[in-house]
């Protein structure tokens, strides 16, 4: 299949995992994530109707995404990788969410930032579920402490984002997400990819980061 088929493949299995959870048509946000790839395999999710997608890197989003922006004025970017504190700047100034909050200096950037310039993308914390060394986001533990700390830099968090383990089944992950949410009063899950996302919709997901089941795999 070509991009637009597999887009089409994808947004009907979000489509009946809505319809399986009992939950409302519409009411789960696709994030194509097209990161490596460049803007001619991106072109025919565009055309096909796809307006979110997600980047892992600043650098990568902003040699790609400004000509497509001024094309398609409606695109929703979202940064879905690690943010440094030096590209608080462009990131702001780029994206329409960051996913991806989980430092204290981090979140201090971004409000600096916010208030230079005005704009203020919609905010996720990254929940570290499986407490991976190698991973990014703050324990479990730990969430409750930083979410208050972003609300005083002044921060308006709407969600949570996480990454399960590669090897491990996804659900406990998605559930222990969903829990800190509601018990944060948190109206946004950020969960699920290409091998997991009609789990995540079951559990609540808000917004699935779907890559290789629309673009294809990654060389």
């Amino acid at each position: 299949m070509n991009v637009a088929e597999r887009l089409k493949a994808v947004r009907d299995r979000v489509a009946a995992a809505e319809r399986a959870a009992g939950r409302p048509a519409n009411s789960v946000r696709l994030i194509a994530v097209s990161k490596t790839f460049d803007t001619e395999a991106i072109r025919p999710a565009l055309e096909a109707g796809q307006r979110a997608f997600g980047e892992n890197r600043v650098q990568e989003a902003k040699a790609k995404w400004p000509a497509l922006k001024a094309e398609f004025p409606d695109i929703e970017l979202h940064l879905i990788g690690p943010l440094q504190s030096n590209k608080a700047r462009e990131a702001v100034a780029l994206f329409d969410a960051i996913h991806t909050v989980d430092r204290d200096k981090i979140a201090a950037a971004i409000a600096d930032e916010i208030k230079r310039q005005g704009r203020a993308p919609r905010l996720l914390v990254e929940v570290n579920t499986g407490g991976e060394a190698q991973k990014a986001g703050v324990l479990p533990q730990e969430a409750d402490a930083f979410v208050a700390r972003c609300r005083v830099h002044g921060l308006t968090i709407d969600g949570l984002m996480c990454i399960p383990p590669i090897d491990a089944v996804a659900a406990p992950h998605f559930a222990l997400l969903a829990k800190i949410a509601r018990r944060l009063g948190l109206r946004s899950l950020s969960m699920g990819m290409s091998v997991d996302f009609e789990t995540a919709i079951a559990m609540g997901a808000t917004d699935v980061r779907v890559g290789s089941a629309i673009f294809g795999e990654r060389s």
